[in-house]
């Protein structure tokens, strides 16, 4: 598959069978394809066949606009376009041939009157004035209808709307506002800068997005999914380079009431479909769309627990938001990193990989369970990346927050032992330190020691073996004198250890004053 994979150590490759082996090397295989960097939104940075293609866009779209055809379905017009003359050409003969006929009846109405008495000449004559004011009446209607089908066939009146917008961004370029180059460039990228095509996919996006029934007013509320898939999809925290971060948590299927609550039916698979669209709609309405802002997001999905391809309903509504996001969306999503990833993962891929543009592939990162805080951390401060993947960030953290920690980073060698010491000056100090280790499989103890050397050492964690799913570590301790927490990590291993932590000291005389 067309991404960064992250394995797993050689242990846990031995356990599969000859089927998921050949899977994962397949996988391993094509993710040397060079990772996604995204590009820069101001037109200074832009190559010159880039500036010419976007030129082009904004012309296409001006037009479109102006003209009222940006909706438009390009195909069905050229399709219309090519019948229109043949069809004014048929009904154009119809219209003569039923003339000649009509006449000809007539003459041979008047050729048997002639043939009739001198005695009803007189009435003869009189039909042939009826006739021809008859004629005359025919051939007027004839021509009132002539000109109704002329006037049909005239276009209707164009309505110009000059304020369509999308995600809150002006599409008219000539209203001069610097967002709409910045979409027009996600569909450029999108295309590879062939504006034809960039053009059509963004026509093809603002005409699902007017008739997609789950935009329609009152369906917002519809839309909403059962309590117990609250956390299934929500923004926590940034990146490194500012991106909003989208974690996306499918174990929650696990479960089989939840899964058939919300997958069951069809009605629950089109509302699914609806609520991930709109938390789709709030997570872009985040972001800044002008050059030099944050334009994506960065998606993590965690496959932690979640069910494996079996599971029909949930594989296809998977597919379904994949293929709406890369046709409706473009470029909104800087990077797709997919954590806890099963084996079996790699022969479910196989069924919507065919589908996804080169561009798209270059976009995703897969981390196997041992290497989740690596991987994200490559994208995330630790700080911001929560504890349950190995991070420091907690909900509603009273003690730290990411402006005022300072982390700071140990490498413990392989077979060696290394010492952290936190600081109490005085007495009546509470001191509190987040510690986590990347991959963890070392051993862990914490003691104060005072400064005193006729004071005892005191233990404040025994001395423990972390196996690599732990959390991240936080803990306080009141220092009843001046003196110091050691926090010791061993590492028996061969492989050198990262240690991050953060420490604060709260003294009660300072609180005081």
């Amino acid at each position: 598959m067309g991404v960064e994979a992250v394995s797993g150590n050689g242990a846990e490759a031995k356990e599969v069978t000859a089927a998921k082996v050949e899977a994962k090397e397949t996988a391993v295989a094509v993710s040397k394809n060079a990772s996604f960097r995204e590009e820069s939104n101001f037109l200074a940075d832009l190559k010159e066949s880039e500036r010419k293609a976007l030129a082009e866009l904004r012309d296409k779209v001006e037009a479109a606009i102006m003209e009222g055809k940006l909706f438009d379905d390009a195909k069905a017009e050229e399709k219309k376009k090519a019948e229109a003359p043949v069809e004014k050409e048929v009904k154009k003969e119809a219209a003569a041939e039923e003339k000649e006929e009509e006449e000809s009846k007539k003459e041979d109405e008047a050729e048997e009157k002639k043939e009739e008495s001198k005695e009803a000449e007189a009435e003869e004559k009189k039909e042939e004035e009826e006739s021809k004011e008859e004629k005359k009446e025919e051939e007027s209607k004839e021509e009132e209808k002539k000109e109704e089908a002329v006037e049909s066939e005239k276009p209707a009146a164009v309505v110009i709307d000059k304020d369509i917008s999308l995600w809150g961004v002006p599409l008219l370029p000539s209203k001069g506002d610097e967002a709409t180059d910045v979409v027009l460039l996600k569909f450029l990228r999108a295309r590879d800068f062939k504006a034809g095509a960039a053009f059509e996919m963004l026509r093809k996006t603002l005409r699902w997005r007017r008739d997609w029934k789950g935009f329609a007013a009152g369906e917002e509320e519809a839309a909403e999914l059962p309590e117990e898939l609250e956390g299934a999809c929500y923004l926590d925290g940034a990146d490194r380079e500012g991106h909003p971060v989208c974690y996306n948590a499918l174990g929650v299927f696990a479960d089989e009431a939840v899964y058939k609550k919300a997958l069951g039916t069809e009605e629950g698979k089109a509302r699914f479909l609806q609520w991930r669209v709109r938390a789709m709609e709030r997570h872009v309405a985040d972001l800044d769309l002008k050059p030099g802002g944050v334009s994506s997001l960065l998606q993590v999905t965690d496959l932690r627990n979640s069910p494996g391809p079996a599971k029909k309903d949930l594989r296809v509504a998977v597919k379904q938001v994949l293929d709406l996001f890369q046709d409706n969306y473009p470029e909104l999503v800087t990077r797709n990193i997919l954590i806890n990833v099963p084996f079996w993962y790699y022969a479910f891929s196989t069924l919507f990989y065919p589908f996804m543009t080169q561009r798209t592939k270059s976009k995703f990162v897969i981390a196997r369970p041992s290497k989740v805080t690596e991987t994200l951390l490559k994208y995330i401060p630790i700080e911001a990346i929560p504890v349950k993947y190995g991070g420091l960030k907690r909900d509603n953290d009273t003690e730290f927050s990411a402006e005022d920690s300072e982390v700071t980073e140990v490498i413990v060698k392989a077979n060696s032992i290394e010492t952290i010491e936190i600081e109490a000056t005085e007495a009546d100090t509470t001191l509190t330190w987040d510690l986590t280790v990347l991959g963890w499989e070392v051993n862990y103890k914490e003691e104060f020691v005072p400064t005193d050397e006729g004071s005892y050492t005191i233990i404040v964690r025994k001395g423990k073996k972390m196996g690599s799913s732990e959390e991240a570590i936080r803990n306080s301790f009141r220092a009843g004198e001046p003196g110091k927490v050691v926090l010791t990590v061993e590492n028996a291993s061969n492989r050198k250890k990262k240690v991050l932590f953060r420490q604060k000291a709260k003294s009660a005389y300072a609180k005081k004053c």
